[in-house]
């Protein structure tokens, strides 16, 4: 009896866990693709015009990306182990493709981290500029491995590069087929250009807060505004970005697409509906309806006359509940308006800097930077709620839906308490250690009487450059 009370249908278990292990090392991937970049600018900037905050500042942060890698390589190898744990039968089915991009992910994975220990070891061993160098292969990897990722849940949505026998089973898999599918080349360049956005934006948050604490000096103001200045250059190419593969789901996904635009029947004219969802009856409530605008923004060569596809013409069987369809276009309204708020931001900023020559410094905007650090996670969240919810009810796009993978434990329910302890000790570890790392930095504790690249300080004389000479 109790054997019988404690089994329960795995297929939500399997997805929550999926979704919270997915939710939590998403956070991670931005800090581990954009953090190596920003240390490396303010590695150059130090070398080049010996700036010894700048310096200062490539050390720490190399220090602190080595702390986010680690996490962030536990979190990732959980996730590797959940897709034979809770989707046996997609990866029996499917792994012989679906492994491809993450065999690719798994080279630039060890190539970065051989490259963030070369780099964080070779501080006291190396010459400056070759020491630098040894930067540019982590950024490479970092963006390579995010690509490769990308490209195996791009697969999931556009699925190709295979043959199947006559009994559904794959018979050849042509591998460049898989990792360049067709939607594989805009799904990557939203994610990386996130990443560096995210990324940007949660390291100048933390220098924002240290500037409204009165931490005005020099080190806080670079600090902002490297990380700052990246996510906002960045910001532009991503809605140009977003805008282009949004189009690509209006001709691709059509189900996906009327989720997102709220779209019941199929038609032209259709509005934008900004927040709003659908009842159990199927009927549109709430919401603020722009006329128009959804079949505008479709194709605008077309405008109002654009038809979309709505829901009503595929199968109940096929699509997304209403209830998952509430999802999609709430997630779809938080990501595209908080998208569109740090792209407002991002152009007050440049346009600060282009016109008076100096970048603003008011408490009022220093806030509102401290802000956009967790509003540019949350809109990153939001983005992958849309792209995999939406998804539903299928696993591989109609091939293979989500109750046909999933594992038949019913015990499933076990693993996803482990992992939430371990990933609430996890994060609360990492958290714990970049905080003590941080006020150990402000005490002076991590300073350090002979500095890197040689004694007598940071940067001391002129520097043998092996590329340009001295410096």
């Amino acid at each position: 009896m109790t054997s019988t009370i404690l089994a329960v249908d795995p297929v939500p278990w399997a997805r929550a866990q999926m979704a919270l292990t997915l939710g939590f090392h998403i956070i991670l991937v931005p800090l581990g693709v954009s953090w190596a970049f920003l240390a490396l600018i303010a590695n150059y900037r130090a070398v080049r015009h010996d700036d010894e905050d700048a310096l200062l500042l490539a050390q720490r942060w190399s220090k602190y990306m080595a702390v986010t890698f680690a996490v962030g390589a536990v979190t990732g190898t959980v996730l590797t182990f959940e897709f034979g744990l809770l989707w046996p039968r997609f990866m029996g089915r499917w792994g012989e493709a679906f492994g491809i991009p993450f065999l690719v992910e798994g080279l630039f994975f060890f190539t970065e981290a051989i490259f963030i220990a070369i780099y964080i070891f070779g501080w006291k061993r190396m010459r400056p500029w070759a020491h630098f160098w040894t930067g540019v292969p982590v950024v490479i990897a970092g963006i390579g491995g995010s690509a490769s990722v990308v490209a195996a849940n791009a697969w999931m949505n556009t699925p190709s590069g295979f043959t199947l026998d006559a009994q559904g089973n794959l018979e050849t898999v042509d591998p460049w087929g898989v990792i360049f599918n067709k939607g594989m080349p805009l799904s990557s360049m939203h994610m990386i250009v996130a990443a560096y956005i995210v990324g940007g934006f949660l390291v100048a948050s933390v220098y924002a807060v240290g500037m409204l604490k009165g931490r005005n000096d020099h080190y806080h103001r670079l600090g902002f505004t490297i990380a700052f200045s990246v996510a906002c250059i960045a910001m532009p190419f991503q809605m140009g970005i977003g805008d282009s593969l949004a189009r690509w789901v209006y001709n691709e996904q059509p189900t996906k697409f009327a989720a997102i635009e709220l779209v019941t029947e199929t038609g032209s004219d259709k509005p934008e509906i900004l927040l709003g969802h659908i009842n159990e009856e199927g009927e549109i409530v709430g919401g603020v309806p722009l006329p128009g605008v959804a079949s505008i923004l479709s194709d605008p060569s077309d405008g109002t006359a654009t038809v979309i596809q709505g829901l009503d013409e595929v199968p109940e069987e096929d699509r997304p509940t209403n209830a998952q369809v509430n999802i999609v276009h709430l997630a779809w309204d938080v990501m595209v308006g908080l998208a569109t708020l740090l792209f407002l931001i991002s152009l007050y900023y440049g346009g600060y800097w282009l016109f008076r020559r100096r970048l603003p410094q008011s408490r009022w905007f220093l806030r509102i930077a401290a802000a956009c650090g967790v509003l540019s996670v949350i809109t990153l969240e939001a983005g992958w709620v849309v792209a995999e919810v939406g998804r539903q009810p299928w696993i591989v796009y109609n091939y293979m839906k989500v109750e046909e993978a999933a594992t038949g434990n019913s015990y499933v329910w076990v693993t996803f308490i482990g992992v939430t302890l371990l990933y609430a000790a996890l994060g609360y570890a990492a958290i714990r250690v970049l905080r003590t790392m941080s006020r150990r930095a402000r005490e002076g504790i991590d300073a350090d009487d002979q500095g890197p690249y040689g004694p007598g300080g940071p940067i001391a004389g002129p520097i043998e450059d092996p590329v340009g000479g001295a410096s």
